[in-house]
């Protein structure tokens, strides 16, 4: 089985769909590498993150559409499009721009099939680039999956390896529901094997990254590799850790995560948005009413402090959740609970 990027799987989950069916087609800025880059030469650039290259010389500008800086207009469209049939990939850049088409998103595309009685719906994905930890600045690096899955009729997805990319992105475009597809930044050039035959992965379906005993860490995103490290660290000490990927929030896979928690009777949720209103926060409250009897020991929260994501690299350091925290916590539970 080959290795892949993070960004090649996705790059390949969208020309198999492409290949697939031809009513699949991408807009954004720059997805085709238009005349505003650097060399003017098209497919120069393939998108900020060098997602979409390569697809413009097989698929045309009629399915590969460099679009106007204006994300209202764009996702507007994309959303019309999807109305008429075909099934369109927006490519937002970062997540915070989701605050400029706000209304396509959470007042169109996520209430068409609920509002119309199920006689329409928006079959989109948009994809969006996220996460700290690459100093891109206060505007640029939020993780902005809580504010979305808190939007019904949206689902919501966070891939936090290659593999996964590839399977969820397929599932991403065949869905008949508008879909957010969150990729970490400081996940696009980590590698993994992904197989090279087309392959799906169903929503609502947490992966268990790493069995364990005496605790669970239930995560997601570029936080999957944080609780791997802190694993392997306190496994050194004798605590054997549980790790719970979600890979979507909406919907979220309950019944894993109460069977892990369950088992393990500890729980440290590990996320790098703000605490307020949360995936964390959400969690939390997930096993509090259902796994409380469970519990051998407070459940902890390890999470980025309720702040803007701080420019200076120092800074930034501290805000994200490391390893180095989580196995703090960890370990403070283990002597809390004994």
């Amino acid at each position: 089985m080959p290795l892949k990027t993070y960004r090649e799987a996705i790059t390949t989950a969208l020309r198999e769909a492409m290949r697939a069916d031809a009513r699949v087609c991408i807009l954004g800025e720059d997805v085709s590498g238009g005349a505003g880059c650097a060399t003017g030469r098209q497919d120069a650039v393939g998108g900020a993150f060098g997602v979409t290259k390569g697809l413009l010389t097989e698929f045309g500008p009629l399915r590969v559409i460099d679009m106007p800086i204006s994300e209202t207009a764009f996702v507007g469209a994309a959303i019309g499009a999807s109305l008429t049939g075909l099934r369109p990939v927006v490519d937002l850049m970062f997540a915070d721009f989701a605050g400029v088409c706000f209304d396509q998103i959470f007042n169109q595309a996520a209430k068409i099939r609920y509002m119309s009685g199920g006689k329409a719906a928006a079959p989109i994905v948009i994809r969006m680039a996220m996460g700290g930890g690459l100093t891109a600045g206060a505007q640029h690096s939020q993780t902005l999956y809580p504010q979305l899955t808190g939007i019904p009729g949206l689902k919501c997805v966070v891939p936090s390896n290659a593999y996964d990319a590839k399977g969820l992105m397929a599932s991403a475009i065949a869905d008949e529901d508008p879909v957010i597809f969150l990729e970490h930044k400081a996940l696009y050039s980590t590698q993994c094997q992904v197989p090279d035959e087309p392959y799906r992965i169903p929503f609502g379906k947490a992966s268990v990254v790493r069995p364990g005993t005496d605790v669970s860490l239930v995560t997601l995103g570029a936080m999957v590799q944080v609780a791997e490290a802190a694993a392997t660290s306190l496994a050194l000490r004798g605590i054997s850790c549980e790790i719970i990927d979600l890979r979507t929030t909406s919907p979220l896979d309950e019944t894993t995560i109460l069977q892990s928690v369950r088992h393990t009777g500890r729980l440290v949720v590990i996320d790098e948005a703000p605490p307020r209103c949360s995936i964390a926060s959400e969690i939390a409250a997930l096993v509090a009413e259902r796994a409380f009897a469970s519990l051998r020991a407070p459940l902890v929260k390890v999470t980025a402090p309720h702040s803007p994501v701080p420019f200076a690299p120092q800074l930034e350091k501290l805000y994200v959740p490391d390893a180095n925290r989580v196995s703090a916590a960890v370990e403070h539970l283990m002597n809390e609970g004994g």
